[in-house]
């Protein structure tokens, strides 16, 4: 077998039994085998790359952060709530609570039975809490002192009295302002603990994104992009989503359907924090959110910026290599080491495209070197300044 592996090939068999892998490329033993998939990962349009993998789940630095326990009475959490001084992520704006749920609740207060504790972080610049842990809780709470069960739903909901209790309960159909002036006291004076989250460096919150993708109780656990959708919501964000919507890079991305865990907006904040690569150092998954936090409220000559270099490289890359150019072409999954090297590349000559790219776009999936940098250790510091530099040589030098 040829030394010279074609990385059409490689993408063809990444997804193959690991048996005929083995067959594939025991000639160089440091193309790695395929993987057992996770479940997002068999539904993702996305190849499967174990250094990928491992990035996504490196773990952080040790952060100088304190945790301390507060208790709070439910009439403060209602006065905080109603001044926003608690705040909803993002990522957690659906309260999933039916009536029943929430009336359990209160009666669990009214019966001054325990319940869980909170999780509250503390936003250093503005003093206010993002609830980390116990948003069905509190709005619960918020919602019955104020009289009015799910205002965020469509018809702003209806009248919050007391449903789904046993049929003995002394409590049963009563809103707030059925109890007794004795209950209403006694509900407002009960106890929820909560746990403050304080990092007690100013210069640097990634210990906020780690708390989400460690703390969050969904049964299923958030991706990055998710994460930082919530630790870093802002105009930014709200741009890289609208931007993903664009024809052009669906086309590129190899479906219509938008991912449902994020992985495509991922894929376009990688590839305008990249544009710089000569700055980058590992690991991806934090230069990535380092990134989004620098630009979470540009300015919108900056948002102008990147939508434009990102609407102008999507356009030419189909014109130039057509849909899909960054997908294997039986297994049609994309490789993201591949497309971030040349998506790069192509910004920076847009106006410039030599005619025989198509070509050059050939030689380039085919050098042994660049298939490495797309198949191993692909966040790595080198690998990733490797690639990217032989995608600009091959593909745009005289």
């Amino acid at each position: 077998m040829h030394d010279q592996i074609s990385l059409r090939n490689t993408l063809e068999l990444a997804v193959r039994p690991c048996n005929m892998l083995n067959q594939q490329f025991r000639t160089d033993q440091r193309i790695p085998t395929a993987m057992a998939l996770d479940s997002d990962d068999k539904n993702s349009t996305i190849e499967y790359l174990e250094s990928e993998k491992i990035d996504r789940e490196s773990s952080p630095a040790k952060f100088n952060i304190v945790t301390y326990p507060v208790d709070y009475t439910l009439e403060i959490l209602y006065n905080k709530l109603e001044r926003n001084e608690i705040q909803t992520p993002n990522f957690q704006r659906n309260f999933v609570w039916t009536q029943n749920q929430s009336s359990k609740l209160i009666e669990s207060f009214l019966l001054n039975l325990p319940v869980p504790a909170i999780f509250l972080y503390n936003e250093p610049k503005t003093s206010n809490y993002l609830i980390l842990d116990g948003q069905q809780r509190l709005k619960s709470i918020h919602y019955y002192i104020k009289g009015v069960f799910d205002q965020e739903s469509s018809n702003d909901g209806g009248a919050f009295h007391l449903t789904g209790l046993a049929k003995d309960s002394q409590y049963n159909n009563l809103a707030y302002s059925d109890l007794s002036a004795t209950d209403q006291q006694f509900l407002s004076n009960s106890v929820l603990r909560g746990y403050i989250v304080k990092q007690l460096e100013s210069y640097d919150d990634l210990s906020k994104y780690y708390i989400f993708e460690r703390l969050n109780t969904g049964g299923t656990s958030l991706e990055n992009q998710e994460i930082r959708d919530c630790t870093y919501f802002g105009k930014f964000s709200i741009m890289l989503s609208e931007m993903n919507h664009e024809s052009k890079w669906r086309s590129i991305f190899g479906t219509n359907n938008l991912d449902k865990r994020k992985r495509d907006i991922e894929l376009i904040l990688r590839f305008l924090a990249l544009r710089d690569f000569s700055d980058y150092s590992p690991s991806m998954k934090d230069y990535l959110s380092n990134f989004m936090k620098r630009y979470q409220n540009a300015d919108q000559e900056q948002l102008s910026q990147f939508s434009l270099i990102f609407e102008k490289t999507c356009n030419s890359i189909v014109a130039h290599l057509g849909e899909k150019p960054f997908h294997g072409s039986s297994v049609s999954r994309l490789n993201v080491a591949l497309l971030d090297a040349v998506m790069v590349a192509f910004s920076n000559h847009t106006e410039s495209i030599p005619k025989d790219i198509k070509g050059r776009f050939g030689i380039l999936l085919d050098n042994k070197d660049f298939i490495d940098g797309t198949r191993l250790h692909t966040t790595d510091r080198q690998t990733v300044l490797a690639r990217f530099n032989l995608a600009e040589e091959i593909l745009f030098s005289n």
